[in-house]
């Protein structure tokens, strides 16, 4: 008996995986840059495996799992911490106007940046695990592998971004990420109650980077003005 590898089911399965697990590592990146906890990636991963192992043992049976509830709780989640972060945008921003001076954020939420964490690791591989387990009647060895190959893939590219996020500039970052989360947020809450497509996400996060931005400096830039205005020097 001859084995023949497929590779459009190995290309299918890693493609899935790197489409939901890109957006996975988005948010938590995104978190990261709120809590600086490296610990916010853990869990995310940690969603992502309870998914993905019982995925790919127990096939069919992980789509049982009831995927409303995990959306809705994520996008609540999402929209919490999205609202929030508005706010320390704008702080950020008057800071970097040299309006106020520097803000110590209190470190709290941390727990629930965690939770969110590890909610939006499960939506996302879940959502990788439907398509998933549909492959595996076309060749279960060839989905295992892709899903394997997506998740190595995605780490690295998370690792990577990760490591140049801090070059950034926080009032900038603190917007994009905002956005982010109010983009994934939204979504998720469409997602709940009907499917869409994920190209829906672009044009989402174009129109809440724009919304955060604006709120992040409404008046601040003629306040600016003023205060140089003033200044004795």
């Amino acid at each position: 008996m001859v084995f023949v590898f497929s590779i459009a089911v190995f290309l299918a399965a890693m493609g899935i995986t790197l489409l939901e697990m890109s957006e996975a590592t988005a948010v938590g990146i995104a978190l990261f840059a709120e809590s600086k906890k490296t610990a916010v990636f853990l869990a995310v991963i940690l969603g992502v495996l309870v998914i993905f192992i019982p995925t790919a043992f127990i096939g069919k049976y992980i789509t049982l799992l009831p995927i409303f509830y995990v959306r809705l709780i994520s996008a609540f989640l999402l929209l919490y911490f999205g609202l929030r972060l508005i706010r320390s945008s704008r702080r950020s921003v008057k800071f970097s106007l040299g309006i106020k001076a520097p803000h110590k954020e209190e470190d709290e939420g941390h727990g629930d940046l965690m939770y969110t964490g590890f909610s939006v690791g499960a939506v996302e591989a879940f959502e990788a695990a439907i398509v998933l387990v549909a492959l595996y009647p076309n060749g279960y060895l060839e989905t295992v592998t892709g899903l394997i190959v997506g998740s190595i893939f995605v780490l690295i590219a998370g690792f990577v971004l990760h490591s140049q996020i801090r070059k950034v500039k926080q009032a900038n970052m603190k917007i994009a990420v905002s956005a982010l989360l109010l983009t994934f947020s939204a979504f998720w809450f469409t997602e709940a109650f009907v499917t869409i497509n994920d190209l829906y996400l672009v044009p989402l996060f174009i129109v809440f980077f724009a919304v955060v931005y604006v709120i992040a400096h409404w008046n601040l830039t003629i306040g600016n003005k003023v205060l140089k205005r003033s200044d004795p020097k």
